[in-house]
């Protein structure tokens, strides 16, 4: 019987083998399949993202690395000549570093000294410093680098660079690196787009990780003959804007002064070219500086998409254009000022009182909410209503930004239609009212706001280009003409006009004002008080034939020192006379484009002469003979003519920065680290700091910048 069992396994081994020498498989799997995963070693090639650029070719978001410092504390951990790779003096490495990091060295020291494993009675083979020990910039890496710590190492991350600090930070948004890993550089981690255009176009900005396979050995070696397969990455489309960088920049400015100055709730402001519907500068508070995150945390939304909220008397430019497109309107008959009854719910003018009995004519000058109602009655609620949806109220414009919401009105009461007319019982948003508003400055024409002017494949370079876009034609040439004529009353007119704050020298400006009472947000009607208001103002230049749009929201200042038209004047009359005067900077359509050389690691003779063959200007950072860094990035399309900053491996020096942009310095601190303090906008004129000064990640430069 023990034979027989002994013979029926032998046999059974016997053919298994057989079975497996034939086929090549074992349990459906084949053995060579298993065989080359097994010994093959597969490298992700990542994607460049793709960057992102204002109209003028500044560089608005591009690539980067950080890095993430570990120390090996395993004593076993030698080369092979013995020498130590792990901390070997923890107390001077923790106090070394504590200089450069957000950590006391008493922390660091601890953090050095782990305890055993409970189980395996092991301590960790190394230790990382938490959030004070990641996304440390190259300049910080390079002098921690420069103490020579035993068992100190650092991980190269990718990450994001945003040059210009704060510059339209929700429009433009964030990408982050997504479910990062514990060894991102040899994983999947991959830059993702949360917030603005970064989240809009991820998957253009993303491109596609290629792939290589290389043949080893049992010990993970390469084989002297193996092949290598390799899927190369397809970098990410680059985006270029409608943002001109010197406005967005003075739109910054200006408004950051009025930030600081009264403290409102919040505030948005747009300038627009009235023709095409390109954004040419966009802004809203809160906001944060995205190369440093400070202030993320205020406000996560766009408010210039995500936000709606009741207009105020903005909206009777478009009830105003209704009336008058519709036939209702008679400049010269009459109403009673004051107060009007509807529904049992009384409207009043905004000054209570009124001004007795006074001409149609006067109601947009005036702002007068009772004269609107009384038109809004002349026309007729289904009249109104025809208007309203010609105008896309209630619908998203399009724009290609990530949370736009519709917007809605309410319109089933007479009161409510009423009310619709002079901006209550109605929700916008900003970037719909500029849609709507562009038909009053473009003879009737009603173009889609644009963000994005093109997009360029970086391999073929094919482009796709965002031509204006027409959605409708809600008004007349002519009824645009008769509004624009009122409005210009409204600034002109310093009698009766509530606009005259506004007023330019020599300037043709039509201009509409509002004061938007704010909803309890506990019930029960809105709320009271001088300053609970969303105080507004747009404008539109030349009058005659407006090429520009400027629209500006302040919400509830919390130091309301002065009247709310003289605070919004700070931010309108500067901007306006700064578009007026220089115009918007054109695309960079007709501009060649280069692509950056790699040059880090050359010496610095090699990479001059790299950087002359491109086309580009390359600025020396240092007394040493080789590149450490570069900005922009190896491989990025620039514009021919552009700064590149070359960091050198010897002491970092101060260089001349007179005529540079905000963005070239920029570039400067993110490669040095040192801390910079700008007043002013435009080009660089004066710095505190003299050329040729050391500098080093705890130097401070103040630089001040004046428009040409």
């Amino acid at each position: 019987m023990l034979l027989a069992t002994a013979l029926f396994f032998f046999g059974a081994v016997v053919f298994r083998f057989f079975n497996i020498t034939i086929s090549g498989q074992v349990d459906g799997v084949k053995l060579a399949d298993r065989t080359r995963r097994q010994y093959t070693r597969e490298t992700v090639l990542k994607a460049k993202r793709g960057t992102i650029y204002a109209s003028n070719g500044d560089v608005i978001a591009e690539d980067s690395n950080v890095y993430t410092l570990y120390a090996i504390i395993d004593h076993d951990y030698v080369d092979l000549a013995g020498k130590p790779l792990y901390v070997t003096d923890k107390k001077k490495t923790a106090q070394v570093l504590s200089q450069y990091l957000s950590l006391s060295a008493s922390q660091i020291e601890k953090i050095l000294n782990p305890a055993a494993n409970p189980k395996t009675k092991k301590k960790p083979f190394q230790v990382e410093l938490g959030n004070a020990g990641k996304n440390i910039d190259l300049a910080t890496k390079k002098e921690i680098d420069k103490q020579h710590l035993s068992g100190i190492n650092f991980r190269a991350q990718p990450s994001r660079l945003y040059p210009n600090g704060t510059f339209a930070s929700h429009v433009i948004g964030i990408a982050q690196l997504k479910n990062p890993k514990e060894n991102a550089s040899d994983s999947d981690a991959q830059l993702t787009g949360v917030m603005g255009i970064e989240k809009y176009f991820n998957t253009q900005l993303s491109g596609i990780n290629g792939r290589q396979q290389i043949q080893t050995d049992a010990n993970g070696y390469e084989l002297p003959l193996s092949k290598v397969v390799t899927k190369k990455a397809k970098d990410g489309d680059s985006l270029t804007l409608t943002i001109d960088a010197r406005l967005q920049n003075n739109l910054e400015t200006l408004m950051q002064n009025v930030q600081d100055k009264y403290q409102p709730v919040g505030m948005n402001a747009i300038l627009m070219n009235a023709k095409t519907g390109a954004i040419l500068a966009a802004s809203q508070r809160p906001t944060f500086d995205a190369s440093t995150m400070k202030g993320l945390g205020s406000v996560w939304r766009d408010t210039l998409v995500e936000d709606a909220y009741e207009p105020g008397s903005v909206m009777k430019v478009l009830s105003m254009a209704a009336v008058v497109d519709s036939g209702h309107y008679d400049p010269n008959a009459t109403y009673q000022s004051g107060a009007v009854t509807l529904d049992g719910s009384t409207v009043r003018d905004w000054n209570y009182s009124g001004w007795g009995t006074i001409p149609y004519s006067q109601v947009l000058t005036r702002s007068s909410n009772v004269g609107m109602v009384h038109l809004e009655e002349l026309m007729g609620a289904a009249t109104w209503k025809k208007y309203l949806t010609r105008f896309h109220m209630g619908e998203k414009t399009g724009i290609t930004l990530p949370g736009e919401v519709s917007g809605m009105y309410q319109f089933g009461r007479a009161i409510d239609q009423a009310n619709t007319s002079f901006g209550q019982a109605i929700n916008v948003t900003a970037v719909q009212m500029m849609q709507a508003f562009s038909a009053v400055a473009n003879g009737g024409k009603m173009v889609q706001p644009q963000i994005v002017s093109k997009i360029k494949n970086p391999l073929t370079g094919k482009t796709k280009t965002y031509q204006p876009k027409v959605v409708g034609q809600p008004i007349s040439a002519a009824t645009a003409a008769n509004v624009l004529g009122q409005m210009r009353t409204v600034v002109n007119n310093k009698e009766i006009g509530t606009g005259a704050a506004y007023q330019l020298p020599g300037v043709d400006l039509a201009v509409k004002t509002g004061t938007a009472q704010i909803a309890n947000p506990k019930g029960g009607g809105y709320l009271t008080g001088d300053s609970n208001y969303i105080f507004s103002v747009v404008g539109m230049a030349p009058a005659s034939n407006p090429q520009y749009i400027l629209y500006i929201t302040m919400q509830q200042p919390k130091k309301m020192t002065a009247p709310a038209e003289t605070i919004l004047a700070s931010i309108f009359k500067p901007m306006m006379t700064r578009v007026l005067s220089y115009g918007a900077q054109g695309s960079t359509a007709a501009t060649k484009q280069v692509t950056m050389p790699n040059v880090t690691n050359q010496t610095t003779a090699e990479a001059k002469a790299a950087l002359a063959n491109a086309g580009l200007t390359p600025v020396l950072v240092g007394s040493g003979t080789h590149i450490v860094q570069q900005l922009p990035a190896a491989n990025s399309h620039v514009l021919a003519g552009q700064r590149a900053v070359l960091l050198t491996d010897g002491a970092a020096l101060m260089p001349s920065v007179t005529g540079w942009s905000k963005n070239d310095i920029l570039k400067l601190a993110q490669i040095t680290g040192i801390q910079v303090n700008f007043t002013g906008t435009g080009y660089a004129v004066a710095q505190s700091l003299p050329a040729n000064s050391v500098i080093t990640t705890n130097s401070t430069v103040s630089v001040t910048l004046q428009s040409r």
